[in-house]
């Protein structure tokens, strides 16, 4: 008896892992390239952070802070697809990622909408009080992006990523202001 109630303890521990594995699959969107006139697909798993964090260098104070971001994490996955016309992405499309998005750890932290600048959602996904995991689903007529960030993210510093390796803009202003913010 003890043997099976330890494989059944084990079994349960990896479902429990991969439900709260904060890598989005998004492969079942790449069908809409054929359509975009133009994608980003960005695949940054620890292997290649490792090798990102080389060429940040430590002399730039940018560059160290985005360095001990980048330290722990363990994947930036972008996937991009900008539209010449409307109607190329369908609900359905949205949802592959929004599934995903509902399972157990996920919590939405931003959900905003607007006629001009279509929708935004932010996700954190929370292993305890830790956060374990961020994805980002922006969707407009014309455009469909998600960005997931697996492993420690620490959302005071999270800005600094933006604009880094293929993180695009996110609109996360800096928490703290700078001395020379107040001096203005």
């Amino acid at each position: 008896m003890k043997p099976l109630f330890i494989a059944l303890l084990i079994i349960a521990t990896a479902l429990v892992a991969k439900a709260q594995d904060s890598r989005i699959q998004m492969s079942g969107l790449d069908h809409l390239a054929a359509k975009a006139s133009q994608t980003v697909d960005v695949n940054l798993d620890e292997r290649l952070m490792r090798m990102a964090l080389k060429v940040f260098k430590d002399k730039d104070e940018d560059e160290r802070e985005v360095k001990a971001l980048i330290a722990n994490l363990k994947g930036i996955y972008v996937k991009s697809f900008e539209f010449d016309a409307d109607g190329q992405y369908t609900p359905a499309d949205i949802e592959i990622i929004r599934t995903q998005l509902r399972g157990p750890g996920w919590t939405r932290l931003v959900n905003v909408t607007s006629k001009k600048e279509g929708m935004l959602e932010v996700y954190l996904l929370f292993n305890g009080d830790l956060i374990g995991g961020l994805a980002v689903l922006h969707t407009d007529d014309k455009e469909l992006t998600v960005v997931n960030i697996v492993g420690p993210v620490d959302l005071d510093k999270l800005a600094k990523l933006e604009g880094q390796l293929g993180v695009p803009d996110l609109g996360i202003e800096s928490q703290k202001k700078s001395k020379n913010d107040d001096e203005k």
